[in-house]
């Protein structure tokens, strides 16, 4: 029997190629993923280690820099009292904020959010050991820096070059006096370092003699364990240390559990991709168990017993999933090595390091792709074994009792029914519990359906089928037909398709309707023409704003800098904004309930209707409040306003605030301008700020893309990896279409001999696919829309302004899109039908 096995394998190689290319791809994913991982673990573990190799012992300070009181780190006199103890042999204080380099066009280099500067801390060789120069030196005066290679060549700089630096202050020019290279992880994600002189670096990111951590070198011979128990008596209550190695260990740790996410993610998609490929799997075995039905039939006349036919086709399935999962393993270590080079088109860099091939990713691809195809082909094989002789000898296939059907359906309908239920009730629950429930409701809806597919078939199909014959007569007619003809196989096809679109059209109505909140969201909240902010998310220097305040043509603008407030007597805190009065209202949209915004100018404060509400506050109320450091005051409720998520609960006057703040702490900056948005308004805002290639500005639109951006691109991304699903679909319907042309050889010549041309005859597989790929998309559009509208459900009350919004512009583009697949589909198939001789196809039984 596994002879027997071994020969069908090799008999059938053109349609076995589609079930080892749909098992392919999914392995490739498989085991592309788990070999990316565990090369960008390991490349980042040894990264880690190797930056910790000479740390012996590494201290953190957690102060407190906005209390006056307390030191606001490690102070030069705990790092000599350091350098003092046994065993240590360098000491080197580090402090490090933000910086950004402009490029030659005074733009920022890097992503802005892992642009870093920091202090060169030379030991008495003159060295830093953290650093390693490729040319010239570290910064020793105030108007040097040292770059990071990559950096540098972007900026097309040399030693000595002029170079614009931002950080949260105005814009500085420094001499660039070296140029190195560093394993430090800012830069290693696509980022840039800076390095300044330790006085200066402390003044901009600190204060003048203390640092935010220190790195501690061992002498040779010297234990760490030992060096680290003298150090940690001398260190402040704010402070703590550790090993190089544990730190070492820890990071590694955080690495892993980073990684796991985007692992999880690019596994759920090669799930989805294998689970798609059962059907085509099914399929083509159905198929080729039908070619053999007579072959069949004769093993079981000489001897052959059911479980032996069963296990034969068992063997096949086992021969295929082998040869594609070795195929697969190797597509995906090429995936692995092109995910880490695509890395770099996000700016992001990776360690180098050797691709890690373990023996995980290798049994899981094999296991995976033997098990799955071994499963998708059980049950053809097991139809196949209980096909009686008799009836396999007279017929090429056997149709399906009434009996069966009625199960199936009644079965079907039960579990879509449990999952419709889930569904709903999940979205009537709403938050992360509702969300579950819609998980496992989505599990058997997608399960309910797929078994209720061929059911649903005769009568979806029933009413495009006048559409068909209109415009293609006789083809059409044959086409809808031919199509519900077997109604498990055309169902069996149609549920690839569908179980994809299902997941692109639920992301899609979701993506599109929060984005759409979003969008609306931002324009009517803000009045603005343009919104100010730091690249890297930080807060802007209070110069920033005075710049704005005296640009020309500006006729309002107000920060939004955020305050705490704690509310005297029952020590809870309000989180609040402090505006520019007289300007706010002008660049936000402030909806008054009660009282007067223009109170803001008086001193009082105005609090957003749900605050107000549960503190019990009203216009005219007095309320005692503490500041930051620690100062009281009873201010007056002003006016009430309804909330919005561009305004903070409490808006008070930044003049009121500012005594009470070290550094105040702006986000944001809203401005208006007379003439509203032009480029030559833009260009005025960007001057006034300095030319600040770490500060944008941010148009109407610009705004709109940031708050949604990420959802379009969120999207992108899903529909590129959800393609792999619709490619092993689109296989399927090969496959079905292949079955059908062999099923109806004799009914085909028939045609051809009363006068169907072999140009209709292709035309009639063509709209049998299309038929058959647009019933799919229709289920699956109709589902996706269902799961979006549910999970809508159990966000809304987080996004004001949330209402469904189904994109038919893109259900359209779906539907076109799977006519498309059916007509790519149908080419060989349509080809083959077409070619067949008369003859010889009347003669076939």
């Amino acid at each position: 029997m596994f002879r027997t096995a071994l020969r069908n394998v090799f008999a059938h190689k053109a349609r076995l190629l589609m079930t080892v290319l749909a098992v392919m791809l999914g392995v490739a994913f498989v085991s592309g993923t788990l070999v990316f991982a565990d090369t960008l673990s390991n490349a980042f573990r040894n990264q880690s280690a190797k930056s910790y190799d000479d740390v012996a012992v590494s201290i953190t300070s957690y102060a407190n820099t906005d209390d006056a009181k307390e030191e606001p780190g490690l102070s030069r006199k705990t790092l000599d009292k350091i350098s003092a103890v046994d065993g240590a042999a360098t000491v080197s204080g580090r402090v490090e904020g933000f910086a950004g380099v402009a490029d030659p066009d005074g733009k920022l280099i890097g992503v802005g959010w892992s642009n870093k500067g920091s202090n060169f801390a030379p030991g008495k060789d003159g060295k830093d050991p953290a650093y390693t120069f490729t040319d010239g030196s570290g910064p020793v005066k105030d108007d040097q820096i040292a770059l990071d290679k990559e950096s540098a060549a972007k900026g097309e700089y040399q030693v000595g070059d002029r170079v614009r630096v931002a950080t949260n202050g105005p814009v500085q020019e420094f001499t660039l006096s070296g140029v190195f290279t560093t394993e430090d992880g800012a830069v290693n994600a696509g980022g840039s370092l800076v390095l300044f002189d330790t006085a200066v670096a402390q003044k901009q990111y600190l204060k003048p003699g203390y640092f935010e951590s220190a790195i501690v070198t061992a002498a040779p011979g010297a234990d760490d364990a030992k060096i680290l128990g003298a150090v940690k008596p001398l260190l402040p209550d704010t402070a703590e240390a550790q090993t190089g190695q544990a730190l070492a260990d820890q990071q590694a740790k955080d690495i892993e559990q980073g990684l796991g996410s985007l692992k999880q993610i690019l596994l759920g998609f090669a799930g989805i991709a294998l689970f798609v490929g059962i059907f085509l799997i099914s399929n083509t075995f159905t198929m080729l168990v039908a070619q053999r039905t007579k072959e069949i039939a004769l093993m079981r006349a000489v001897g052959a017993s059911r479980k032996q036919i069963t296990r034969s086709v068992l063997a096949e399935a086992a021969v295929v999933g082998l040869v594609a999962s070795v195929i697969g393993f190797v597509l995906g270590v090429g995936l692995a090595v092109g995910l880490r080079s695509g890395m770099a088109a996000f700016e992001m860099k990776t360690p180098d390091g050797p691709l890690i091939l373990s023996a995980t990713p290798v049994l899981a691809a094999i296991g995976v792709g033997v098990l799955i195809t071994m499963f998708a082909a059980w049950l053809p094989g097991r139809r196949a074994a209980k096909i009686p002789p008799v009836a396999a000898m007279s017929s090429v296939h056997a149709v399906a009792t009434t009996k069966s059907l009625v199960v199936r359906n009644s079965i079907g309908t039960a579990i879509t029914g449990l999952g419709a239920a889930a569904i709903v009730a999940g979205a009537s629950t709403g938050g992360s519990d509702g969300r579950m429930y819609i998980a496992v409701g989505a599990f058997f809806a997608l399960v309910g359906v797929i078994i209720l597919i061929p059911l649903l078939s005769r009568p979806v199909i029933a009413l495009v089928r006048p559409l068909l014959v209109g415009p293609f007569g006789v083809s059409g007619k044959l086409a809808g037909q031919n199509a519900v003809r077997n109604p498990r196989r055309t169902g069996a096809t149609a549920s690839a398709l569908a179980i994809g679109l299902t997941l692109v059209t639920g992301l899609s109505v979701l993506g599109i309707t929060v984005g759409t909140a979003i969008d609306k969201m931002t324009t009517d909240n803000i009045k603005a023409d343009y919104m100010v902010s730091m690249a890297n998310g930080g807060d802007l220097d209070q110069s920033a704003l005075t710049a704005l305040e005296k640009a020309k043509g500006v006729s309002a603008v107000s920060p939004q800098q955020d305050v705490g407030l704690e509310v005297a007597g029952d020590g809870d805190y309000v989180s609040a904004s402090a505006v520019t009065p007289g300007a706010i209202q002008h660049v936000l949209n402030v909806d008054v309930v009660n009282g007067d915004i223009d109170s803001l100018a008086k001193g009082q404060i105005a609090v957003a209707e749900k605050t107000a509400k549960g503190k019990g506050w009203k216009t005219g109320d007095r309320v005692d409040v503490i500041f930051d450091d620690q100062e009281k005051a009873t201010l007056t409720v002003g006016a009430v306003y309804k909330d919005s998520e561009f305004l903070s609960p409490v808006l008070i006057d930044t003049k009121i605030v500012n005594p009470h703040e070290v550094r105040p702490y702006i986000p944001q900056i809203f401005v208006k301008v007379d003439g509203g948005q032009t480029s030559a308004n833009e260009k005025v805002l960007i001057d006034a700020l300095g030319d600040n290639p770490a500060i944008t500005v941010m148009d109407k639109q610009d705004i709109r893309n940031e708050f949604g951006g990420a959802i379009n691109t969120m999207l992108n991304i899903m529909y590129g990896l959800l393609a792999m699903a619709l490619i092993i679909a689109v296989l399927g319907v090969v496959n079905t279409l292949a079955m059908s042309v062999f099923e109806r050889q004799q009914e085909i010549g028939m045609l051809r001999a009363i006068g169907l041309d072999r140009r209709r005859v292709k035309r009639m597989v063509r709209l049998e696919a299309v038929v058959i790929s647009v019933f799919g998309a229709v289920v699956g559009i109709g589902l996706g829309s269902f799961l979006g509208w549910a999970i809508g459900e159990t966000i809304k009350s987080e996004i004001p302004g949330y209402a469904l919004v189904l994109p038919w512009d893109r259900i359209g583009i779906f539907l076109v899109l799977a006519a498309l697949v059916g007509v790519l589909a149908a080419l060989w198939p349509a080809r083959n039908a077409a070619r067949l001789n008369m003859l010889n196809a009347i003669k076939t039984e």
